[in-house]
């Protein structure tokens, strides 16, 4: 089946032991001198062209990694809207799932399941920017259920994060009696070799991080696969693979899309397991969760202002958690002169507050040197005033999701039935700093007002 050793548009032959009969015996690649030939040739691999500007900014690799995959003199990406792609009208050249683009055989393809121009791009911008051979899913969800279908451990160490991981190990756990242990517990009773160790960094949904290289170095010790979800900490501000992460997701919904409009799974693996990629790919083509062509070619467009966007979204969300919490502690510190949010706001959680790991010399800073993610949550003091607040502001959107351009603000119980319901979780978009502190404060005051007119009428009766 198409792709190289990252997946991405060079020929390659299925794993015939998975599925029998879509196989061929070479893998058709192209060699350093463009020309296509068979895989004793030393050939240049997709995965190194794809990773051949990691020198470069992060800017310059999600506008620059893919022009290899160019056909056309058109300066934006085309979308291809095709699911199969004509064969070579010669006979003596047809060869099982090798179909050799003529134009430019990395822009090779046989059947959209497999692979399609679009996507192809979007994982080759992905694999230089994650440091990692990468695929492309569905959904975030896909992505994770493919990452445990391939490595099928018997037991998965996790602890809170995204309930819908959650529920893809309950509902893989029917099939395969899949159980889990806390991150907590003691890894060498209650794991064995070949087990999952899975940690999300920063946590949805309070933007907390967790310390990868603590967790790696257990995983490792028992023999256990460190898998990370990245989600909220996108380049440029996190790379687990620096960790000893040995395989990373994303739900590329968020920032890696950028504008709410595209649903996208990612799994990028650590070099050193590259190989990794070809089962992977194998099992995406029978599992079904491919990305739409529509959709990749929406993850080209919004991976160019990756950079500037995460960058601002993650500043401005570090100013305005310090300005909730330092209010939310002067209310603590003399209650009868608390501004107003300090008198409706308990608590605010991000990383960007864990003092102790953020000291000289800790693991916070050297895991997330440019900034500490766009989100973060707030415990009201009451879980009526956290049901209501969000219909009192004008910037932030109440909805799910995250990673926008736009802000968003959710009562999290409103899509997670075990959280707490005074949870308020905020992803700053880009309107600004002062604007979003402002449009805050209006409608802190408006629910206070609010507040008080109800308790007024309520003595009046």
């Amino acid at each position: 089946m198409a792709g190289d050793s990252n997946g991405i548009s060079v020929q390659e032959p299925a794993n015939p032991e998975l599925i029998e009969g879509m196989a061929h015996e070479n893998p058709v690649v192209t060699n350093a001198g463009g020309s296509t030939d068979t895989a004793d040739q030393d050939p240049v691999t997709a995965t190194a062209l794809a990773s051949r500007l990691q020198h470069l900014s992060l800017s310059a690799q999600t506008i620059h990694a893919d022009d290899f995959l160019n056909s056309h003199q058109s300066v934006a990406p085309p979308m291809h809207v095709s699911t199969t792609f004509r064969y070579n009208r010669d006979p003596d050249e047809l060869r099982p799932w090798a179909n050799i683009n003529p134009n430019n055989p990395y822009d090779s393809h046989v059947y959209s399941r497999d692979t399609a121009p679009n996507t192809t791009r979007l994982e080759a911008v992905l694999t230089s920017i994650l440091h990692g051979p990468s695929l492309t899913y569905s959904s975030g969800l896909s992505a994770f259920h493919a990452l445990l279908v391939h490595l099928n451990p018997r037991r998965v160490a996790i602890g809170g994060g995204y309930h819908g991981c959650h529920g893809v190990i309950a509902l893989l756990s029917k099939l395969t009696g899949l159980t889990t242990v806390s991150l907590d517990a003691d890894f060498d009773t209650e794991l064995q070799p070949g087990d999952v160790v899975h940690v999300e960094t920063p946590l949805n949904p309070t933007g907390e991080a967790r310390d990868l290289a603590f967790y790696a170095e257990k995983a490792h010790k028992r023999g256990c696969w460190l898998t990370v979800d990245a989600t909220f900490a996108p380049p440029p501000l996190q790379d687990p693979f620096l960790w000893g992460a040995d395989a990373v997701m994303h739900s590329g919904t968020k920032y890696f899309g950028g504008h709410s409009d595209m649903l996208c799974g990612v799994l990028a693996v650590n070099p050193k397991h590259g190989a990794w990629i070809r089962g992977l790919r194998d099992e995406r083509l029978v599992l079904g969760s491919v990305m739409g062509s529509f959709e990749g070619w929406l993850g080209v467009r919004s991976l160019r202002t990756l950079e500037v966007r995460v960058r601002k979204q993650s500043a401005d969300a570090e100013k305005l958690v310090a300005w909730l919490a330092g209010e939310v502690q002067d209310g603590k510190d003399n209650k009868s002169k608390a501004g107003v949010v300090g008198d409706l706001v308990a608590e605010v959680k991000h990383a960007s507050l864990q003092t102790e790991d953020l000291k000289e010399g800790g693991w916070l800073r050297r895991q997330m040197p440019n900034g500490f993610g766009p989100v973060f949550a707030v415990y009201m003091r009451d879980a009526d005033d956290a049901r209501r607040l969000p219909s009192k502001l004008q910037l932030f959107h109440h909805a799910t999701s995250l990673g926008g351009v736009e802000s968003l603000v959710e009562w999290r119980a409103m899509t997670d039935a075990g959280v707490d319901k005074r949870l308020l979780r905020f992803s700053i978009g880009l309107e600004g700093f002062e604007d979003l502190r402002d449009d805050l404060v209006q409608g802190f005051e408006a629910l206070r007002a609010e507040r008080a007119a109800r308790e007024s009428g309520v003595k009046q009766v």
